[in-house]
């Protein structure tokens, strides 16, 4: 990117980090082009307003009475949607398991620490994996619908284990009346024309870990010996690609200051026929390597936001074009979700380690800080209930005055835990463009997101 580019794109991304300050917890407003809005925080809901109630909010948030106006104009909760209590021992809905500790590419920047998580690298066990199973099944009711991933490392590494417990899970699973989904994430070295065929019977949402279009994929994510990986990736992926009926394969890319061409990646991987592709910033590594810093943030936003203008004139158009980020903010946004945590780490949601230790998620695997007990003894109770009430985004700073809390959910927890947050404002001024695009989206196609989510006279 050129200097004068990169100006412009900081410039356009200042706009956006001022115009998303948190200026009032209980709401925040928006002009999208077509309209003005507000996002009422508790019970996350976006309302359109006439000019005169847009003047009446924006008043109140400059005077600190944004509560009482809201209440005046009916758009206030009788009672708080959610309040300060995390959830008392919630089943277990999702598993990740870590069947290979160990990989062969050399990401420099790998929170699993080139796949062995800072210790020996070794592969699940089946015993293992099926114990994980047999704990994942055990909490399911008839009719509730569980998941089942395979990460690493690279999971293939450990391929006959992958593929016993998601037989055994799918078995399981049929004879006790519970759904079951299958996810793997895998940098593509190792998928063979076998692995689809697999993939495809079960039905698998398959991520594949890529950084970008040859040279710089190459850069961030080489083999151990240095050797470029692309190419290998895209003769094995081809065919997958090809393939996917039941299983879905997604792009995943992770940027870094030096992959910063979004929309280049974007549309290239959308031309492969990936059914997604999603970007996610790398805010922490463990040797501090390729992490994002402000400015770095400023532009990336300005590079998702251009991504995001060509979904918004595509899909006006009438054609498909699989921008993951903004598809989902949309998804959020019209569901109206609020959630006092990021994602279910802890809570519904577990790694476990290929010697059977039970963390918040796949990146605490090996991590103490994020350690839930082990598969023999199950969930640790204890732990979980601790972890449950401070995460809790009523408990972090300085997120319980932000109008992006419910939504944010107070940011990913391993991150938050080794980084803090750096991220904050390149959250928020993604979410308010998210907003207007919602906004623009919904009038340009009413049909689009079926009833509309709200209205304010």
């Amino acid at each position: 990117m050129s200097r004068v580019a990169s100006a412009q794109s900081v410039s356009r991304a200042a706009a956006l980090f001022d115009l998303s300050r948190p200026l009032a917890r209980e709401v925040h407003l928006i002009e999208s082009g077509i309209g003005l809005h507000a996002w009422v925080v508790d019970g996350s809901r976006l309302y359109d307003l006439d000019r005169e109630n847009f003047r009446r909010l924006a008043t109140s948030v400059a005077d600190g009475s944004a509560e009482t106006a809201l209440a005046a104009m009916h758009l206030a909760q009788p009672t708080a949607v959610i309040d300060d209590t995390p959830p008392i021992r919630p089943p277990v809905r999702a598993l990740s398991l870590a069947v290979a500790q160990k990989c062969n590419l050399g990401c420099s920047y790998c929170y699993a620490r080139e796949g062995s998580f800072g210790g020996k690298p070794q592969n699940m066990s089946i015993q293992t994996a099926r114990t994980a199973v047999d704990l994942l099944l055990s909490q399911a009711t008839p009719g509730e619908r569980i998941n089942l991933s395979f990460l690493g490392g690279e999971p293939l590494v450990n391929r006959p284990v992958l593929r016993d417990a998601t037989s055994y899970a799918a078995s399981e699973a049929a004879r006790l009346s519970v759904q079951v989904g299958f996810s793997i994430t895998s940098n593509g070295t190792l998928i063979d024309e076998t692995d689809g065929e697999f993939f495809e019977k079960y039905g698998f949402a398959v991520t594949i870990s890529l950084d970008g279009p040859g040279a710089v994929h190459d850069h961030l994510r080489p083999y151990k010996g240095g050797r470029g990986s692309f190419d290998r990736v895209l003769r094995n992926i081809r065919p997958i690609l090809a393939r996917q009926r039941r299983m879905q394969v997604s792009a995943r890319v992770t940027v870094t200051p030096e992959n910063l061409g979004l929309r280049d990646t974007l549309d290239y991987f959308v031309d492969l026929g990936f059914h997604s592709v999603g970007f996610s910033p790398l805010l922490s590594a463990p040797n501090g390597r390729h992490e994002m810093q402000r400015d770095d943030l400023a532009e990336l936003l300005d590079a998702m936001v251009a991504c995001g203008e060509e979904f918004e004139r595509r899909t006006v158009a009438g054609e498909r074009y699989p921008f993951a980020n903004l598809m989902y903010a949309l998804q959020e946004i019209h569901k109206g979700t609020h959630r006092p945590y990021p994602c279910g780490a802890g809570a519904g949601y577990f790694g476990v380690s290929a010697d059977g230790d039970l963390s918040a998620c796949h990146r605490f695997v090996g991590d103490a800080a994020g350690a839930m007990g082990r598969l023999a003894d199950g969930i640790d109770r204890t732990l979980q209930a601790d972890w449950l009430a401070e995460r809790h985004v009523h408990r972090q700073e300085p997120c319980r005055s932000c109008w992006a809390r419910y939504l944010c959910g107070g940011g990913c927890h391993h991150e938050v835990i080794h980084r803090g947050r750096p991220a904050c404002d390149y959250i928020r001024g993604w979410l308010h463009y998210c907003f207007g695009a919602y906004a623009r989206l919904s009038w340009a196609q009413p049909d689009l997101f079926g009833a509309d989510r709200g209205r304010a006279s």
